[in-house]
């Protein structure tokens, strides 16, 4: 067995784009990545076929998924079925910091 760990303070922040930026970790089956995303960032909507499972840290962000919105607080946790449109705006001046894990693993995370 291959024991692996990590520190998020070693792992640098990937601009994503501009407002954007974005830490992860994989490991054989899934992906966690840690999100920062400024006010006034420009959401994207996407798809992928990961299921995604969105935990804010801090901050609120209004998520929309497959034209649904949820406003998401510190502490919130939100479910992303896989080949569903979605996206996330911050709501406020703070900005937003949230977890996310993906199943199956993104390997373009790593």
């Amino acid at each position: 067995m291959n024991l692996e760990s990590v520190d998020w303070e070693t792992i640098p922040w990937t601009p994503v784009r501009d407002g954007v930026e974005r830490k992860a970790f994989s490991g054989d089956g899934a992906t966690v990545a840690l999100n920062r995303l400024m006010p006034g960032h420009e959401p994207r909507p996407h798809s992928h076929p990961h299921e995604q499972i969105a935990y804010i840290l801090a901050g609120r962000i209004r998520f929309v998924v497959g034209g649904e919105e949820k406003l998401l607080g510190p502490g919130s946790v939100l479910r992303i079925p896989s080949n569903v449109e979605h996206w996330g705006e911050v709501v406020g001046d703070e900005p937003v910091l949230n977890l996310d894990v993906f199943t199956p693993r993104r390997s373009e995370y790593a």
